[in-house]
């Protein structure tokens, strides 16, 4: 829940990386995301990998789209930058934000919905562009803010329950 604040506990016997930071230093929010889902599996990498890089959150900016991964940037650096684009557009703002700011890690974080679907061709364009970031892109191959429509990264002659059903009432 949103409403809960994540407490902070340090334990003293935590590893401190060159910073003098712990790994909790680089962790963000509560997860709010669904039970089992992967992308908190994805976050715990994110928060490990900038903890062993010695990175400092001022020095990162997160980026976004829309969708169940565009919370993820919510969970790890909590002392970042961070902006939420408008769906599909995460690699145009990451652009603009790397041309006037070359000093800060750019990472940007979206799902197969925001960069499979609407957000293809920016996608496409940013590798063209070869823009130094580092781009994840989760992929659970349904929309689940809408509950559960099929992404276009869904196996092929995949059929929802609702499809079945649907199939089964045109017999």
């Amino acid at each position: 829940m949103t409403s809960i604040a994540k407490p902070k506990i340090v334990h003293e016997g935590l590893k401190r990386n060159a910073l003098g930071l712990t790994v909790r230093d680089y962790e963000g929010s509560m997860s709010t995301l669904c039970a089992g889902c992967g992308h908190d599996s994805i976050t715990a990498a994110i928060v490990q990998a900038f903890f062993e890089l010695d990175i400092p959150a001022h020095g990162v900016a997160k980026m976004s789209g829309i969708g169940c991964s565009s919370k993820t940037t919510a969970y790890f650096v909590a002392g970042a930058h961070g902006f939420n684009a408008v769906h599909g557009r995460m690699p145009s703002i990451a652009t603009g934000a790397n041309a006037a700011n070359r000093n800060l890690r750019y990472i940007g974080v979206s799902g197969d919905g925001d960069s499979l679907s609407i957000g293809v061709g920016q996608l496409a364009h940013v590798i063209r562009r070869n823009l130094d970031m580092v781009y994840i892109l989760e992929n659970n191959g349904v929309y689940g803010l809408t509950k559960g429509q099929f992404s276009a990264s869904a196996d092929i002659g995949t059929k929802s329950a609702w499809m079945a059903r649907w199939l089964n009432s045109l017999a």
